[in-house]
């Protein structure tokens, strides 16, 4: 028989930032389950629910009882002891005799064909949704009651239904039942669900519950979105809130709030960030993207007077935006650079000293930078003086995520020039995927600055990230570096970049930062759409001046796109070969004499090489990596010939030598850009 399966696990509140993902991958669990035992076809999708106090997953066309299964269980080698092949045969239920034998990358195995009987929903569900919370992502576990059960919050309830049957069992020592939960303040309380095709529906409209996560932040989205447009509002950016929000209730009202404009005098940024952060609203901004004084309150409770709602929450709101501007007053009463040496209490860390000590490093690499990059060098030292500067201001104590804002802010009020100030700010960005990237001169060579010193000292004893990883950020920083350089183009040596931000620190070599750095850039290619193959064949050569790459990936596109590139990479390849093996023989050509070259093919390919690559050398100094590349196809004629009629590794000392140095040259020559033998498959 095949019907709808319910599991549902009622809790205490979960944590609103990782709902979804424990909804997903608690359905995802069960289903999994299902379809191993052979209770579920693949053709069926589930239909995950998660609400702030229930984790619940539907399954259609699940069978009371799975099919039969056939398996082939690999065992022991056919050389193992006669006692663990027995043992292996008596684990499965069969006779020596029965087992057959299979070759393997190990060798000869012996193979096991057993009949496993199908399961029984009823006997084995409890168990599935056991084994499903145990993979959940669940960072910390808490324990309630008396008893031994562990999961992320305390577990009051569980529904198992299969169709209109309810299947007994317990998860978490909490026996099941067809009882479900509504809302805690509007609806019925207690539902009894009389099969599992009527949960969402029943708790919809009994319960006051929306199960469904994506509905329920569809549904206030569509609130919010119409509530601003009533106040000819924007929401600014807002989507990582909504997400938040939506996993902190069930039944979603959206309510119109306001607080006092004299709040407004406050950098509006600190006054957002206390409104989403703190208090979870929503605030709204005019045509211009200026704050207004008013938010949106997205409220568990539908009610036809909000007025207690609205007030309640104006009441909460007045003492946060109070010390917000009670900081930014406090604030303004010291200048930035007289916090600066009140840094050196501050430690970066214990094996690399101060935050004060790391401003100075910074300051110098950071005018060294901006020097190379033709901007105003002490400009540049100053805002990386001043950078740090605001860690020891109230606002940025309270509100850790301003840091850098509130610095730009404080220095426009110190009155330092707007370069420096937005330097500050710059200087942390990118933040994260998709931010954006310090703008000029000034504030690029603070930002590569910072990260370039966090990498070097941190490398420098030892702290380099390892797997999953990441305590400092490094891999991050890392990333940063290479859009700053590639995205803005700039023409700096990564090779100098990294030697500069080692010079204060002994113990490591620079060429580990370039390395890393290389890593991440490799990965950043790939997201843009570059085959591994092209990144290869570019990085591969190292270049110092990642701003170029992404020309000379390009260039190495269209090059794979001519119809002789095949060719000429299987030659390249066929070279670096030649060449590897006549090197580990001790063959030395470095000197070699091209003129003991007498085969007209040898002598045609030599006279294509040169001429090639004198107008190849033009375009590659002029930055047309593609036209480079595409002046190399005209030697896919003579190149072959070579090959098809001269044999290179002869008897005769000179002229090897030479035919050697003829195929070093056309490497040299042909490999500027690109290692072409890394696109032959």
């Amino acid at each position: 028989m095949e019907a709808t399966l319910l599991v549902e696990l009622l809790t205490e509140e979960l944590p609103p930032k990782a709902l979804a993902t424990l909804g997903l991958n608690f359905g995802q669990g069960i289903y999994e389950s299902l379809l191993t035992h052979g209770l579920v076809a693949k053709t069926v999708s589930p239909t995950v629910f998660c609400t702030p106090r229930r984790l619940a997953v539907v399954v259609p066309k699940v069978r009371d009882v799975g099919a039969d299964q056939s398996l082939q269980i690999q065992g022991p080698s056919v050389k193992a002891a006669p006692q663990a092949i027995e043992g292996f045969a008596r684990k499965n239920g069969i006779e020596v005799k029965t087992l057959q034998q299979r070759d393997t990358a190990k060798g000869l195995v012996y193979i096991a064909h057993v009949s496993k009987k199908g399961a029984n929903i009823k006997d084995a569900l409890a168990a599935m949704v056991e084994a499903s919370i145990k993979k959940l992502p669940i960072p910390k576990l808490m324990r309630w009651g008396a008893g031994d059960a562990q999961f992320v919050r305390p577990v009051h309830g569980l529904v198992m239904l299969h169709g209109r049957n309810e299947v007994h069992g317990s998860v978490l020592a909490v026996p099941a039942s067809r009882k479900t939960r509504g809302h805690r303040f509007m609806g019925v309380s207690e539902i009894e669900l009389a099969s599992a095709d009527d949960y969402e529906a029943r708790l919809r409209d009994d319960g006051m519950v929306i199960a469904d996560f994506e509905k329920r932040k569809t549904q206030i989205d569509r609130q919010l979105q119409a509530e601003a447009q009533k106040h000819h509002a924007g929401l600014g950016e807002y989507q990582l809130l909504l997400d938040e929000v939506t996993a902190l209730v069930e039944h979603p009202s959206v309510y119109l709030g306001e607080f006092d404009a004299a709040f407004l005098e406050v950098p509006q940024e600190c006054l957002i960030l206390t409104m989403r952060q703190n208090q979870k609203y929503f605030p709204l901004f005019d045509v211009n993207g200026k704050l207004l004084p008013k938010f949106l309150i997205v409220s568990n409770m539908q009610v036809t007077d909000p007025r207690h709602i609205i007030g309640g929450n104006q009441r909460v709101v007045r003492p946060r935006l109070e010390d917000a501007r009670f900081f930014f007053n406090q604030d303004r009463k010291q200048r930035l650079e007289e916090r600066i040496p009140l840094l050196a209490k501050v430690v970066y860390h214990h094996q690399l000293g101060s935050q004060l000590d790391r401003v100075q490093r910074v300051k110098l690499l950071a005018g060294k930078i901006a020097r190379v990059l033709g901007a105003d060098a002490l400009q540049a030292e100053r805002a990386a003086e001043l950078a740090k500067a605001d860690l020891l201001t109230g606002m940025v104590g309270e509100f850790p995520e301003l840091q850098g804002s509130m610095g730009r802010t404080y220095a426009l009020h110190d009155q330092e020039t707007a370069a420096v100030a937005d330097a500050i700010e710059a200087h942390y960005r990118p933040r994260f995927a998709g931010d954006r990237l310090p703008e000029g001169g000034i504030a690029c060579a603070v930002a590569l600055a910072d990260k370039l010193d966090a990498i070097a000292g941190l490398f420098s004893i030892g702290q380099q990230p390892t797997g999953d990883k990441d305590p400092y950020g490094l891999r991050r920083a890392a990333l940063g570096i290479v859009r700053i350089l590639v995205e803005n183009r700039l023409h700096l040596s990564l090779k100098e970049l990294a030697g500069a931000a080692f010079q204060p620190f002994n113990s490591r070599a620079p060429i580990e930062l370039m390395e890393f750095v290389y890593d991440r850039f490799t990965g950043y290619l790939k997201e843009q759409g570059y085959s591994t193959l092209q990144v290869e064949a570019v990085l591969s050569k190292g270049p110092v001046n990642l701003g170029v790459v992404p020309q000379q990936l390009e260039a190495v596109k269209a090059f794979q796109a001519l119809p002789e590139a095949e060719s000429l990479a299987a030659a390249n390849k066929r070279i670096v070969n030649i060449l590897k093996q006549a090197e580990a023989k001790g063959e030395a050509f470095a000197n070699a004499e091209i003129s003991e070259l007498r085969e007209p093919a040898e002598r045609a390919l030599h006279e294509a090489v040169r001429a090639t690559s004198e107008k190849a050398k033009i375009l590659y100094e002029q930055g047309d990596y593609a036209g480079y590349l595409k002046s190399f196809s005209v030697l896919k004629v003579p190149v072959d010939t070579f090959f098809d009629t001269v044999m290179v590794m002869v008897e005769d000392e000179k002229l090897r030598r030479s035919r050697l140095a003829l195929l070093r040259d056309l490497r040299e020559s042909m490999n500027r850009v690109a290692d072409i033998s890394r696109l032959a498959v």
